[in-house]
């Protein structure tokens, strides 16, 4: 109980802090440093394994930032990274202009912008199959999907609202959650994810809620389409060759070309297609200007796109991840967890409080792995109690995990895109909230639906 007191007084200071407009980044270090500062003054938990500690509690504390840093700059921070690279040399060469001068006829016939909204949202959700990344692929998104819509007659809000809800729920095979949890209940993730996740899927009900929401959230924000700047980005795009219009696109046929679900002896990072990718967009660029000097210089602004990556998104990353950990090592879920468990609850109640409590903490942590890892081996021990199968527990959580990080201001790709888009996070998340509200209703719904039937 001394950790849940803790972590909700430390979470109302950082909530505070972040409404009085302080930077994400050091309000959230804060929290995570207090946090794990009184747990070690507290003793309530170790802050590390025998194994990783310092043998000084008080250093473990920084240990533990020294870690998250090291873990998250070689993976998801290199991948966000060279993704925000990629895009900075598309947009150097106009790529996405001339992407938009090849889809503006058959957009046309598309009379009503929302229904373009939902037909991108649709995408999307086939597209997150093979790219199982919240922030990879809402990066990738914006380099391709996001110029289109915008120039298309959708408000930037509108289209980052579907872009941020591209990973509305960690849906697919290849999804680390759905791996997680499909080890949990004991079944295979393809079993999982086609017998299970499928037919409780909600993406219709979300995707219907965008159109009348973000239509709502327009005019209520007074937003008019300037119908100029489509003739401005004509005027552009005509000293740009149509063929550069595939350079955004190869990322996508690389990734999906040479994922597990099509190719299944060839393995190609997503950091390692935008390098590809980026090389190629050299080359076009050289055959363009004949220029070396000016191409081979201009490679730099990849490098550059990496560094602004790193500060504005990567270092909340780890900011983020520093705070989890605080919460984490307080106890604090787990006093809320082992208390509905004490209390007695039905099955439906603890269904309920499990889901409640997994889609805050990823609302929190802006992360929906860590909250959902930190969890889901605590299932099996519940559902045995309840006299449940573990899948009937366990997927209604992972799900809602995932409503819970697309909400949150902190979550990596909320932060990227809104970065991208030079907005802020808080504009993006108040589009989300309506349609992950129905979302949440809708699965609830149907995972009682499916276990009284």
């Amino acid at each position: 109980m001394t950790g849940l007191i803790i972590a909700a007084l430390v979470t109302a200071l950082v909530v505070y802090l972040l409404a009085r407009g302080y930077k994400p980044q050091p309000v959230l270090l804060l929290g995570g440093l207090l946090l794990l500062l009184l747990t070690a003054s507290l003793d309530l938990n170790p802050l590390l394994p025998e194994n990783k500690s310092t043998q000084f509690k008080y250093f473990d504390i920084f240990q533990i930032f020294t870690d998250i840093m090291s873990s998250r700059l070689a993976g998801l921070g290199l991948t966000l990274m060279a993704i925000a690279g990629f895009s900075r040399y598309m947009e150097h060469v106009g790529a996405s202009r001339a992407l938009f001068a090849i889809f503006e006829k058959p957009l046309k016939a598309i009379k009503s912008p929302y229904l373009l909204l939902v037909i991108s949202f649709l995408v999307t959700q086939i597209l997150v199959i093979f790219i199982p990344s919240h922030a990879g692929l809402g990066m990738l998104l914006m380099v391709t999907m996001y110029p289109i819509l915008i120039r298309s007659g959708i408000s930037p809000l509108s289209a980052l609202a579907v872009i941020g809800c591209c990973q509305f729920i960690d849906h697919g095979p290849g999804s680390g959650n759905v791996i997680m949890a499909a080890k949990t209940a004991d079944i295979e993730p393809a079993v999982y994810f086609v017998q299970h996740q499928l037919p409780i899927t909600i993406i219709i009900a979300v995707a219907i809620t965008h159109f009348f929401i973000q239509r709502w959230w327009d005019k209520r924000e007074g937003f008019v389409f300037d119908p100029t700047t489509i003739d401005a980005v004509k005027e552009e795009g005509n000293k740009i060759p149509l063929s550069y219009a595939l350079l955004p696109v190869i990322p996508l046929v690389l990734i999906i070309g040479f994922s597990p679900l099509l190719h299944p002896y060839i393995k190609l990072e997503v950091t390692t297609a935008m390098v590809i990718s980026t090389v190629i967009a050299l080359l076009f660029e050289y055959v363009r200007l004949r220029d070396a000097k000016a191409v081979m210089n201009s490679f730099m602004l990849f490098f550059e796109g990496m560094g602004k990556q790193f500060v504005l998104v990567v270092s909340l990353i780890v900011s983020g991840e520093f705070f989890a950990n605080g919460l984490l090592k307080s106890g604090a879920v787990d006093t809320l967890i082992s208390s509905a468990q004490d209390a007695g609850f039905g099955v439906v109640a603890m269904i309920l409080v499990m889901s409640a409590i997994l889609a805050l903490a990823a609302f929190l942590m802006g992360s929906g792995n860590a909250a959902f890892f930190s969890f889901a081996a605590l299932t099996p021990k519940i559902a045995a109690f309840l006299k449940v199968d573990v899948i009937t527990l366990i997927l209604p959580m992972q799900i809602m995990t995932s409503f819970g990080r697309t909400v949150s201001p902190i979550t990596a790709a909320i932060v990227a895109i809104a970065g991208i888009a030079n907005v802020s996070p808080f504009q993006i998340v108040k589009r989300t909230a309506i349609p992950m509200a129905v979302a949440a209703i809708v699965n609830l719904a149907m995972t009682f639906w499916f276990l009284y039937s």
